[in-house]
């Protein structure tokens, strides 16, 4: 009896460890020629949370109406183009030109005295529409099968297309340049699939500039010295 168990308990593990060696043995690896492509293209689909990170001015602390100030952060959508030039088997040079819609910038302001019928609480509101154009250096992994790990690093210059408009320009808002450069660094996966490679990313990017146009005659200005950009972008990549 015992050994009548011991053999179906024999025959049932040498039936599993075929089959999986089986379905090893038939796993597929997806588009390997891909590897040997000197360029490639691809689009790009996001969601970006952003906000300004600010230094105080002298005028702050010998100010007799602001209290406190403080950005808020906002979200918005990326969509862009994505060019990837192949410089060796780990080295890669990609330009990933962007449309980022819907990232308005919020400050938060709270006043020490008001007059009769003011709120202590003030918003200012920054309608933002960016196009990025950033170019990074991708160090890649060895493929494993179907994956692929990746990190990034580079620049980037941004345009504010809302710079102009009269939402902008009311004289009691806080007036903002409309070029930015900055550094970036992230990373991400490629996932290789039968017709399509899909690469989820997150990027961190670190303004150099100061934004900030200062107004002396504006209490919600002069109160401010630097104000510089900061994102968080979260991208899926669908690569050829």
């Amino acid at each position: 009896m015992h050994d009548l168990l011991r053999k179906k308990i024999i025959a049932t593990l040498g039936i599993l460890f075929c089959a999986v060696s089986s379905l090893q043995a038939q796993r597929e690896i997806y588009r390997s020629y891909r590897d040997d492509l000197p360029y490639y293209f691809g689009l790009t689909l996001g969601y970006n949370t952003s906000y300004l990170h600010h230094t105080k001015s002298a005028n702050f602390f010998a100010s007799d109406s602001i209290m406190y100030v403080n950005p808020v952060a906002s979200g918005g959508i990326t969509m862009g183009l994505l060019g990837t030039l192949k410089i060796n088997d780990h080295i890669e040079l990609r330009a990933n030109p962007q449309l980022i819609i819907g990232g308005s910038k919020y400050i938060d302001y709270t006043l020490k005295s008001v007059k009769p019928g003011e709120q202590t609480q003030h918003q200012q509101i920054l309608p933002s529409t960016l196009v990025s154009l950033p170019a990074h250096f991708k160090l890649n992994s060895d493929r494993i099968e179907n994956f692929r790990l990746y990190i990034l690093g580079g620049v980037k210059f941004d345009f504010d297309l809302s710079s102009n408009s009269t939402s902008r320009n009311a004289d009691d808002l806080v007036k903002l340049n409309a070029a930015d450069f900055g550094l970036e660094a992230g990373l991400g996966v490629n996932i290789y699939l039968p017709f399509v490679t899909v690469s989820p990313e997150i990027k961190f990017s670190y303004g150099i500039s100061n934004l900030h146009k200062l107004d002396n005659g504006l209490k919600y200005s002069n109160v401010l010295d630097k104000l510089r950009s900061r994102m968080i972008v979260f991208s899926i990549h669908l690569e050829d």
